[in-house]
């Protein structure tokens, strides 16, 4: 056996953290940082150089060479430019090793060529990326070496948010302030802060890299563009909670070791429902942090993977025909001295702030579902959303039977007057305890669902950023609160007040509550005559970033500015239709270097012998007629393939757009499945040494 590994001596170990803070910056220095993470304070030049050179000596006894402002523009991965600690040689040929307050706080890498939906043009180069000193700094090895990594925001020479992480933090500070606003309130005059804390579950694949290798799909798009099911998929849910095989357990647990060492707190890992699918989920975090720490948790997968020979897929359905893959954001609101907003307690009916915090947060999700579900779309999560094993396009609230009877209470007597038990679970067994069990279920097809004390919005994609998602939340769930303090600050008997408010917004938006199979067609006409929003595709969310609603709300609370809005919808239809091209001119090549050879090869080959058969005087014809269905298929093959080329050519001569995006949704996408069709029921009648890449059953079941 190796070495005993004790994860309390190595977490956070090369982390800049608050230990590490409080012991090696003078005393002074440390309260003043603090203060700016704790205030947000400015934090002056002379104070930033006392910690650029601590942080500077701390990572080079970690071994770092280079430094980086680690930041997150809007291509959906972490971007970063390295430099080293060098400085200008001396006259004895020595160099001396310097860091600055200025070069901390402050970088300037290259705006030109990352997206930025017209707010920059490409001569306009220049970015900044600011110290996100909330998010502490790390050091990260690889075979790079080892590199102190310092989380920034990224903007504009004029001031425009190009990143992920600047809204975020906006919409942190506004969720924060009217939170407080509406605690105190209710008599809470001691807490000073109110933090969205986020705890982003992460499902991923792992294949063999060998068979990777094999599939130009899954090399240029993450997923596989073809593919017949084997006879064997995830029906029997065996793979579930299964037994971790030995390769993939040793995986995890050099995963588990570097993430812990930069402070990730991985927690929770498992078998996920698919073959080959797993789960990583940390404990909770503030959402800027957690944001971070899911970039990290990404990459740390992917590298590990490599270096186990395998690779890890982290699109939302790498595979027809089994589960895909999301990003399970759980989201809560907790006070600087650990009060959970979202605490309902023992008695929810009693809990009267609880109720109001509850019926804002379905007053925002109803008033925004349009935009929530926007926030979570991506060309991935297409196939994913609503096709039964994720939750549905319909944006809905599950809240559980106790909460739900709270609320039926109120809306029909205008009082909720007792709050359902959870009573015991009798396992009918002498030798188990009697468990006591939850007041209420849960429901698993619901996409925004109650979970005991935070909220579960499980729509977001698997390789998506958490940024965008915890944005809004935050944003449209501040919207209500600020709406609810202006009618309390206001009001002449605030108890009478909030009893109304509550009703009223039980009332009003009881719409969106949903407890039932979100997977049924049932759900989907009775959705519709309650009048909530289906959107099925990326592109026919868009849309919502930029109604009038959504613009005045984002500008009111200085998350997001009109432009700002109007340059993330054009960057997302561009994304949109560069993944379908993407996508359509791969099949276009698989087809026709791989699949059409391969099969006319084969055909040569069987139609030698029927050939051969007959010439013995035997009977071919089973050999004629597989020959026959198989030349049809081909003729097919080659008709889908060549409207998909023509479809292909005619997108990519449109201007990008929304049209552009349109037109590869509705009319390149159709042309892709049609092209698959024959492909896959050729691979089911083909010799399988004669098709020219790995299979479904080699990739899920051979790792």
């Amino acid at each position: 056996m190796g070495e005993l590994l004790n994860v309390a001596d190595i977490f956070g170990e090369d982390v800049f953290n608050d230990k590490v803070m409080q012991e090696r910056l003078p005393k002074k220095i440390y309260k003043d940082l603090k203060k700016t993470i704790e205030e947000g304070k400015e934090l002056d030049l002379a104070t930033a150089d006392v910690i650029a050179h601590e942080m500077k000596e701390w990572a080079i006894e970690k071994g770092a060479t280079h430094y980086t402002h680690w930041f997150q523009p809007l291509t959906g991965v972490t971007a970063e430019k390295h430099d080293s600690f060098i400085s200008a040689p001396m006259e004895n040929g020595k160099v001396l090793m310097s860091f600055s307050g200025k070069e901390l706080i402050k970088g300037e890498p290259d705006a030109s060529s990352f997206p930025s939906g017209g707010l920059r043009a490409t001569f306009e180069a220049r970015g900044y990326t600011a110290w996100d000193c909330t998010s502490p700094a790390f050091v990260r090895h690889d075979a790079a070496g080892a590199t102190l990594c310092i989380p920034t925001a990224f903007c504009s020479y004029t001031g425009e948010a190009l990143d992920q992480k600047t809204p975020l933090l906006r919409s942190m500070e506004a969720i924060g302030a009217q939170s407080l606003r509406l605690i105190r309130l209710f008599g809470n005059t001691t807490s000073k802060k109110v933090t969205p804390s986020v705890g982003p579950e992460q499902e991923y694949f792992l294949v063999d890299a060998e068979k990777f290798k094999q599939r130009k799909d899954l090399i240029y798009t993450g997923r596989t563009l073809f593919g017949a099911m084997p006879p064997k998929g995830q029906e029997l849910d065996d793979h579930y909670f299964g037994t971790i095989r030995q390769r993939i357990a040793g995986f995890m647990k050099d995963v588990n070791e570097q993430l812990w060492r930069v402070g990730v707190s991985s927690k929770t890992q498992h078998n996920e429902v698919a073959p080959a699918q797993h789960e990583l989920a940390p404990i909770y975090a503030k959402a800027n942090v957690a944001v971070d720490h899911n970039h990290l948790v990404m990459q740390t997968l992917k590298r590990v993977a490599c270096q186990h020979g395998m690779k890890c897929l982290l699109h939302e359905k790498p595979f027809a025909g089994v589960n895909g893959s999301g990003k399970h954001n759980n989201w809560s609101l907790t006070t600087d001295d650990g009060k959970n907003l979202l605490d309902p307690g023992r008695t929810p009916h009693e809990n009267i702030q609880f109720l109001l915090v509850l019926t804002c947060v379905l007053k925002a999700v109803d008033e925004h579902a349009d935009l929530l579900r926007e926030s979570a779309s991506d060309p991935g999560n297409d196939h994913r959303l609503g096709a039964n094993e994720a939750p549905p396009a319909i944006i809905s609230v599950f809240l559980g039977e106790q909460l739900e009877d709270v609320l039926e209470q109120l809306i029909s007597t205008g009082e909720a007057t007792h709050s359902l038990k959870g009573g015991k679970l009798e396992t009918g067994v002498r030798t188990l305890p009697d468990l006591a069990k939850d007041a209420t279920d849960r429901n698993r097809t619901s996409p925004f669902a109650f979970t005991g004390n935070k909220f579960e919005f499980r729509m977001v994609g698997s390789r998506d950023s958490i940024a965008g998602p915890n944005v809004v939340l935050n944003t449209i769930v501040a919207e209500a609160f600020a709406e609810a303090c202006d009618v309390l600050e206001s009001a002449e008997d605030f108890g009478k007040a909030v009893h109304d408010l509550i009703k009223k917004y039980a009332v009003e938006h009881y719409r969106i509550v949903f407890n039932g199979n979100g997977y049924s067609d049932e759900w989907i006409e009775e959705a519709a005559r309650r009048g909530l929003p289906n959107i099925r595709s990326m592109v026919e969310a868009i849309p919502a970033l930029t109604t009038d609603k959504t613009v005045e709300m984002f500008e009111k609370f200085k998350v997001f500015t009109k432009t700002e809005l109007e340059s993330r919808a054009e960057i997302k239809y561009e994304n949109y239709a560069k993944a379908i091209n993407i996508e359509a001119r791969t099949m276009i090549d698989m087809a026709s270097k791989q699949f059409i050879p391969a099969v006319i090869k084969y055909t040569k080959e069987l139609a030698d012998t029927v050939i051969a058969v007959k010439e013995a005087g035997a009977d071919a014809t089973v050999q004629a007629g597989l020959l026959g269905e198989i030349s049809g298929l081909l003729m097919k093959t080659k008709q889908a393939l060549s409207e998909l080329i023509r479809l292909t050519e005619q997108a990519a001569a449109m201007e990008e757009g929304e049209e552009q995006a349109r037109f590869y949704h509705f009319d390149v996408v159709p042309s892709m499945e049609a092209l698959r069709a024959p492909v896959d029921r050729l691979e089911m009648i083909v010799d399988k040494e004669a098709w020219p890449m790995p299979s479904y059953g080699d990739l899920m079941f051979e790792v």
